[in-house]
């Protein structure tokens, strides 16, 4: 007769089903839905694309493209199961401002459009432009695409946005710039804070809550659950720099985001003298 095998690791001691476990992979139930929820969150963002760029094309006003698109974001959202919260709307300036948010998801462009009135435009990275479909309505609601690539191109978008900004236009930037699968808050490039410097409006911080976990980087399936927005107060009209305006304006989303701190530290003439000082 054979021996029955032993309940526990011979080395440790530890019951031989907790040593050989291993996370048991989903059952087919749970595959399909994930499959017939994959089709639908996609198909349906693909329709509601293309009947808002027919909008965009065919509605002569700038003011109502933007809130058919709004309308748009909107109707994608709820379908997707992505339920979205804005806090602290009563915080924008009635006039125009510069808002800028953290950037962890590509989920981010859609659901600030989504949560902000319809005048914002968006500043956009100029590849984005040539995206088929996308590219046009995005164009046909007012984005300013800035080239990130060459040093002529990014003076010269550069001086359009602040142009922009002196007319009186609200603008949203996402100043890291970009995002990737790395946890945390990236360094913020200056300039959303040299246009709200130069057209002398006030800069809104803003945080988006959960669209990270709802699409990371690394998949272009969102999982539905809750995102939040959450609009901070307004700051700027003392005379602050670019610089300034940038520092206070990342200070104040670092301590809401709830994430890690990823731009290297400046070092300032008072760590070089305190490093002094212990030497």
């Amino acid at each position: 007769m054979s021996a029955k095998p032993s309940a526990h690791d011979p080395a440790s001691g530890v019951p031989s089903a907790a040593v050989t476990a291993r996370p048991a992979p989903p059952g087919l139930p749970a595959q399909a839905a994930r499959l017939v929820y994959a089709i639908w969150s996609l198909s349906t963002f693909v329709l509601l694309i293309l009947v808002a760029a027919v909008l965009a094309l065919v509605i002569p006003w700038l003011g109502w493209r933007r809130a058919s698109t709004r309308a748009c974001a909107r109707a994608w959202l709820v379908l997707a199961g992505l339920r979205v919260r804005t806090t602290g709307l009563e915080r924008l300036p009635e006039g125009s401002c510069v808002l800028v948010a953290n950037h962890g998801s590509y989920l981010d462009g859609l659901v600030m459009k989504a949560a902000l009135p319809p005048r914002f435009g968006f500043v956009i990275k100029r590849e984005a432009a040539s995206m088929p479909v996308i590219g046009l309505l995005l164009s046909r609601i007012g984005a300013e695409f800035v080239d990130r690539h060459t040093r002529g191109g990014r003076h010269r978008d550069a001086r359009r946005v602040v142009e922009r900004a002196e007319q009186g236009h609200s603008l949203v930037f996402f100043p890291e710039g970009t995002f990737d699968a790395t946890l945390g808050l990236k360094r913020f490039h200056v300039g959303a804070f040299v246009a709200a410097a130069r057209g002398g409006v006030p800069v809104v911080p803003a945080v988006i809550h959960g669209a990270r976990r709802a699409l990371p980087a690394d998949t272009y399936v969102p999982r539905p659950g809750r995102i939040e927005v959450e609009v901070l107060p307004p700051i700027g009209g003392r005379g602050e720099t670019p610089e300034q305006l940038r520092d206070e304006a990342r200070a104040s989303i670092l301590a809401r985001v709830g994430e890690p701190d990823l731009a290297p530290r400046a070092v300032t003439q008072a760590d070089v003298r305190a490093t002094a000082q212990d030497q």
